[in-house]
């Protein structure tokens, strides 16, 4: 929705205050201009890019046309997770969640946060290093810099999208540029034809530059620039697991070690500390039941 009213803003704007100043909009209808810029814009990306960029740049544009990135409710339930995981491996030993970490999706511990499956990459990084732990993997050094070396590269990962789209959006001006100065090539070879019709060539060729700047800052920028937003936002997403299991390394209680991955998120996502004591506390209660003894 946010997408949609963008567009229709910057459209509006543009188009609206060359109609008020008096321009005929019928003029900026230029249907071979557009070809040749988006036409070429798309040949060059494909060009640049792998087949996964290429897949993974339709399934960004449809997220980012959704408008759904990772909120408070899904850091909330990464947080409550990690926490009951720690509190049972801390209480009873890493032997005891092994088979939760091996088949989250039947796990009655990961199936009470729903919304960690919509993040199966989160998933399995965290699978993957508390599995690392119950082999005897349990120096925090190594494992802190292990997890640091993944999250830079599944960073680059992340980012390759959002670059291969800004680097879309700094073409168009240029190939914007490409579409006048084949327009102008035309208009000059007619140039016996009278000055009226002339002028309405060259002034089509004009249009072209105006396209590629309007396509690169007023729409495809922008996208690229939302995408990388919600990369950072996915990306937090280890780092906030990082920052658990390093604690619960060095020794921290399961709280502390909530309170940890709390404090590495963005202030407009984080949640407070009386939530996430709230979410661990039920978290608590709900395994209680489970054994069937007080919480």
């Amino acid at each position: 929705m946010r997408l949609l009213f963008g567009i229709v803003a910057v459209f509006l704007s543009v188009l609206g205050g060359f109609a008020a100043m008096g321009g005929r909009l019928g003029v900026l209808w230029q249907p071979v201009e557009i070809v040749i810029i988006i036409g070429a814009g798309i040949g060059g990306y494909v060009i640049a890019n792998t087949p996964p960029v290429l897949r993974g740049t339709l399934r960004t544009i449809g997220a980012v046309a959704r408008g759904r990135r990772t909120s408070k409710d899904d850091y909330l339930d990464l947080i409550a997770l990690l926490y009951a995981l720690l509190r049972q491996a801390k209480s009873k030993g890493m032997s005891q969640i092994e088979t939760d970490i091996d088949k989250p999706e039947d796990s009655p511990i990961f199936t009470q946060y729903p919304s960690v499956f919509r993040q199966p990459r989160s998933l399995t990084f965290l699978c993957d290093y508390l599995r690392l732990i119950a082999l005897g993997q349990d120096n925090p050094h190594d494992l802190e810099a292990l997890m640091s070396e993944e999250i830079e590269t599944i960073g680059r990962e992340l980012n390759q999208v959002p670059k291969a789209l800004q680097n879309l959006a700094d073409a168009l001006p240029a190939l914007g540029i490409v579409a006048a100065v084949l327009g102008v090539i035309n208009a000059m070879s007619a140039i016996s034809e009278p000055p009226e019709v002339l002028g309405h060539m060259i002034g089509g060729a004009l249009t072209g530059t105006f396209l590629g700047v309007l396509l690169s800052y007023g729409l495809v920028g922008p996208i690229a620039a939302a995408a990388r937003h919600r990369r950072e936002a996915e990306l937090t997403l280890f780092i906030c697991i990082r920052a658990g299991i390093g604690a619960y390394l060095r020794g921290s209680p399961p709280q502390v070690c909530a309170e940890f991955a709390r404090k590495v998120l963005f202030a407009d996502t984080q949640p407070s500390l009386a939530e996430v004591e709230v979410a661990t506390t039920l978290s608590s209660q709900a395994k209680a039941r489970e054994a069937n003894q007080p919480a």
